[in-house]
C-alpha cells in the first residue's frame, strides 16, 4: 500500500514569487477585521458581558420555537436559546438585568417559573458585569504574554529576525480569527479565547519547522541566494505542513458536526485558525525574513548573498 501524499515530494513551488501578493492579501485581511472589531465588535458571551445562564432538561425534544417564544414576552431583554448536546437539553443565556444582584435573582425567578414544572433545570448561574471585565482584560493579557514569550522564545533559538516574524505571523493569525467571529456573529467566550491561543499554539509550531529547516540550509547552501533558500526550506517542509493541517482539521470537523452545541464555537475558532495559521507559517512568516535582512553568519573574507537578492 502506497503512502498518502497530499503534496509531491518533488514539488517546487516559488512563494518567494509571489511574496508581495500575500503581503497585501495579509494586510487587507488584518485592516478588515480590526476594523470591524472597532466599528462592530465581538458578540462576547456572559462570560465576558454578565449575564444570567439556565441549563434546563425538558421532558422529550425541546420545543426551542415554543421557549424562544415564551421567555422572549417576559421582558428581560436578549435572550439566547440553543440546544445543548442533545435535544432534551436546552441552554438559555439573558442578558444582565438593570440593578443589583436581587434583579438579577427576581429575572431568574421569572424565567423559572414561566418554563414550568415539565423541565428540570440542571444549573443556573449568574456572572456580574465586574467578574466579566476582568475576564476580558485578564484575556488580552493572556494573548499579549504568550506572543511576548513566544518572540523571546524564538529569539534565543533563532535569530532576533525569525523571533519578529514568527510573532508578526501569529498577530496576523490571532487578529484575523477575531475579525472570522466580528463577521460571523458567533459568540465569543473563554472557551473561544481559548482556541484562540491554542491556534496561537500550533502556528508557531509550523513555523518553528519551516524557520529550523531555513536555519539547516544556511549551514548546508553557503552560495544560495536566499529568497531561493527560503522557496527550497518552505517546499522541502510543505508536505509535513499540509498533511498535518489536513489531519488536524478532519479531527475538528467531526468535533464540529457531532460535538454538539457546548463546544461548536471553540471547534469553529481552530478549524479557521489553523487554515489561518498555514497560510501565515507558508506565505507570511518566511517571506518576512527578506524584509528583516536576513542574512547567514558566514566567516570573515567570505561575501553571502544579500536577503534582498
Amino acid at each position: 500500500m502506497k503512502p498518502l501524499h497530499l503534496v509531491p515530494d518533488d514539488v517546487n513551488i516559488p512563494f518567494l514569487k509571489f511574496r508581495k501578493i500575500f503581503y497585501i492579501v495579509s494586510l487587507l485581511m488584518v485592516l478588515v477585521s480590526v476594523g470591524l472589531f472597532f466599528a462592530k465588535g465581538l458578540n462576547f458571551g456572559i462570560d465576558f458581558r454578565g449575564g444570567i445562564l439556565i441549563e434546563i432538561k425538558t421532558d422529550g425534544p425541546a420545543d426551542i420555537s415554543g421557549l424562544r417564544n415564551n421567555l422572549g414576552s417576559l421582558g428581560l431583554g436578549d435572550v439566547s436559546i440553543q440546544e445543548f448536546g442533545s435535544s432534551d437539553d436546552v441552554l438559555i443565556q439573558l442578558q444582565r438585568q438593570d440593578g443589583d444582584e436581587k434583579a438579577q435573582m427576581a429575572a431568574l425567578a421569572t424565567v423559572t417559573k414561566a418554563l414550568g414544572e415539565n423541565v428540570t433545570i440542571r444549573r443556573s448561574e449568574l456572572v456580574g458585569p465586574k467578574v466579566g471585565g476582568e475576564l476580558k482584560q485578564a484575556g488580552t493579557y493572556s494573548v499579549v504574554i504568550a506572543l511576548l514569550l513566544i518572540m523571546i522564545y524564538i529569539w534565543f533559538r533563532f535569530e532576533w529576525q525569525f523571533a519578529v516574524a514568527s510573532v508578526v505571523a501569529l498577530l496576523h493569525d490571532v487578529l484575523i480569527t477575531v475579525g472570522f467571529f466580528v463577521v460571523t456573529g458567533v459568540q465569543f467566550d473563554l472557551a473561544t479565547l481559548a482556541a484562540v491561543l491554542t491556534v496561537a499554539g500550533y502556528s508557531i509550531n509550523d513555523t518553528v519547522v519551516v524557520f529550523d529547516r531555513i536555519r539547516e540550509y544556511l549551514r548546508k547552501f553557503r552560495k544560495m541566494d536566499i529568497p531561493e533558500l527560503l522557496d527550497l526550506s518552505i517546499n522541502s517542509t510543505l508536505s509535513r505542513t499540509i498533511m498535518t493541517s489536513f489531519t488536524t482539521l478532519l479531527a475538528l470537523i467531526a468535533l464540529f458536526a457531532f460535538g454538539g452545541e457546548a463546544i461548536r464555537g471553540f471547534t469553529m475558532a481552530l478549524i479557521f485558525g489553523i487554515v489561518i495559521g498555514t497560510y501565515s507559517s507558508i506565505c507570511v512568516a518566511s517571506p518576512l525574513l527578506i524584509v528583516l535582512n536576513l542574512r547567514r553568519k558566514i566567516p570573515e573574507g567570505e561575501e553571502a548573498p544579500q536577503a534582498g537578492a
